[in-house]
């Protein structure tokens, strides 16, 4: 079955780049000219989505706003001749059919995945991580529907991520099948040093059967008392219906400083308006380091 559908989690506090996201979503924060979520969802879009839901929670309708139409910038852009500008405004009401629902506790991703359940039905969907950017030529979403189509089984896109991080992030039991796709069989969510299996993590991106949804019912609250959806895919590794792909983008954690400064430092780099003139500032600044 094709996969037509995705969710975005973008229901978190965004308590690491506190103040900036106290009034603003974290998901809004801008890179260059495009909040991170824009680019979130036009990595769906180029990958053969056509239905999205963003799951928000109370303070995020800033989100559901700017993939709407603004008339009164429409029609002020229009009757002062920035076509460009105009077309681009328009653009973000018809990307996808996208959708919005709350969740209404801050519950971990697992539940924030659940809440989702009758959005999508009884196909295979796309999980792209709100936190989570992924800049790449080839969609990293349009790599893991590539997996899925031709094995069958849930997709995790992963990386290697240095040891000191990965009680942080996950660790994953990995196999090679061919080139960068791999069988998954186990994984552990934030483990303890003694528990690291592989510097493999999942970052950002999955395809998932709906099988899920059942597994993540029954999945217990982990140590911080939150429902991890690593959990419940745990359960699908050891059954051996999972498969990963190290995905050939670059990506930046928009929910950490750093992270944020690196995707503009890179991403501005390789704008067509300000690319230039970022560089040679970069260049003049450096010197003085």
């Amino acid at each position: 079955m094709k996969v037509r559908k995705a969710v975005i989690p973008a229901a978190g506090l965004g308590t690491r780049v506190l103040p900036a996201s106290k009034a603003v979503p974290k998901e809004m924060l801008p890179i260059v000219d495009k909040p991170a979520i824009q680019y979130i969802v036009e990595e769906a879009v180029a990958s053969g989505i056509e239905d999205i839901l963003i799951i928000t929670n109370r303070g995020k309708s800033l989100i559901e706003d700017h993939f709407d139409h603004a008339p009164e910038l429409e029609e002020k852009l229009l009757s002062s001749g920035k076509q460009k500008l105009y077309d681009d405004v328009v653009s973000l009401a018809h990307l996808a059919n996208i959708q919005y629902v709350r969740q209404k506790e801050t519950r971990g991703l697992g539940h924030a995945v659940w809440c989702a359940k009758s959005f999508v039905g009884n196909e295979p969907f796309a999980v792209l991580y709100g936190d989570d950017v992924i800049i790449s030529k080839t969609p990293a979403t349009g790599e893991l529907i590539g997996v899925y189509e031709k094995y069958g089984k849930s997709v995790v896109g992963i990386k290697p991520v240095a040891t000191e991080l990965l009680p942080s992030y996950c660790t994953l039991g990995v196999k090679p099948v061919e080139g960068k796709t791999y069988d998954v069989f186990d994984m552990i969510e934030k483990p303890l040093p003694e528990e690291i299996i592989s510097n493999f993590a999942i970052l950002g991106r999955c395809v998932l059967t709906p099988d899920i949804f059942e597994l993540i019912e029954k999945t217990p609250p982990s140590r911080n008392g939150e429902v991890q959806l690593t959990d419940a895919m745990r359960e699908i590794a050891h059954r051996g219906g999972m498969m990963g792909i190290e995905y050939t983008g670059t990506r930046y954690d928009m929910g950490n400083k750093l992270g944020i400064l690196q995707a503009i430092v890179e991403v501005g780099l390789e704008h067509p308006e300000i690319g230039g003139a970022f560089r040679e500032y970069l260049k003049s600044m450096a010197a003085t380091l």
